[in-house]
């Protein structure tokens, strides 16, 4: 409001703080009301800027300093404070001739607006290395203790162990994130297509070495994090091989985290008890293309 005597309190609500400046005739009565006498807020912070011989007082507080509140409401931000008036007990303590007062200051700020631009063109690094960058997520697989909580050391198992794997994925700085294993393949040799080779997930996500009857593999349900899918296999060796040595390769994949699994992002386990193949997550459908052997191209 503009200073004159009816309009003591001036109010501006910058972008990170706000301006009080005050009229020491507060009451318009001609009567000049000391500065000292004069706060900001429920933490009373002092004046900026007074002088004896000035007829104004200013304020000049951060939007949350001296005590202030902050109220949201659908549309705007409302930051709250007063400005107190404490005078000092009278001289004379027989009469009063002046009382305390409360002016309630509000600073409101939208919470919203519409911005438009024309087209962006990036000055850091051309588009093409950008979406260069973006197309390779680091990705890992890791053999864990058998309490999940740290990696194992050793690689060398007996049969009859259980081989405990972590897939996961480095996330940060992209949209959240569903990570999926589609396959993997256990081989001789570092080379995934050489042969012999046992394949025990296929199908985008189906765990097929649960099936077998001296088996209890599984996908581990829940998730530790969207971002990470844990499963657990029995050990195994190739029959005949004296080497001992087996190479494992996993493809893993990941889709946007709000968006529902379906047969070609999936983690399914076979369950002995019900005869059934169960999702990590998902309906119950998007697994029965396991047993049909095929569940679409990957993509």
């Amino acid at each position: 409001q503009a200073m004159a005597p009816l309009h003591p309190v001036a109010v501006q609500c910058q972008e990170a703080q706000l301006v009080v400046t005050v009229h020491r005739d507060l009451f318009g009565t001609g009567r000049l009301v000391r500065a000292a006498d004069l706060s900001l807020g429920s933490a009373s912070c002092l004046p900026l800027v007074w002088s004896t011989p000035e007829t104004t007082v200013t304020f000049v507080a951060g939007l949350h300093e001296c005590g202030s509140t902050l109220r949201v409401t659908p549309d705007s931000l409302i930051y709250t404070t007063s400005l107190n008036y404490n005078p000092d007990p009278p001289s004379n303590p027989v009469v009063i001739r002046t009382s305390p007062a409360v002016v309630p200051i509000e600073c409101h700020y939208p919470r919203r607006d519409n911005v438009s631009s024309n087209g962006v063109k990036p000055t850091w690094a051309p588009f093409r290395y950008t979406l260069s960058s973006e197309e390779k997520l680091p990705f890992s697989l890791r053999l864990m203790t058998d309490d999940w909580s740290a990696e194992r050391a050793s690689t060398v198992f007996q049969l009859g162990e259980v081989l405990h794997f972590q897939a996961g994925v480095d996330a940060v700085n992209h949209v959240p994130l569903r990570l999926f294993v589609d396959s993997c393949v256990a081989t001789l040799t570092p080379d995934r297509t050489s042969s012999p080779q046992y394949s025990f997930i296929e199908f985008s996500g189906c765990l097929v070495d649960g099936q077998l009857d001296d088996a209890t593999s599984t996908f581990i349900s829940p998730r530790p994090r969207q971002d990470v899918l844990q499963f657990a296999v029995d050990a195994f060796k190739f029959a005949g091989d004296s080497s001992n040595l087996i190479y494992i390769t996993c493809h893993l994949k990941v889709s946007p985290a709000d968006q529902a699994p379906d047969p070609l992002n999936k983690a399914c386990s076979f369950s002995k008890a019900s005869n059934l193949w169960v999702p990590v997550e998902g309906t119950q459908d998007i697994c029965s293309c396991c047993d049909m052997r095929s569940c679409g191209l990957a993509r």
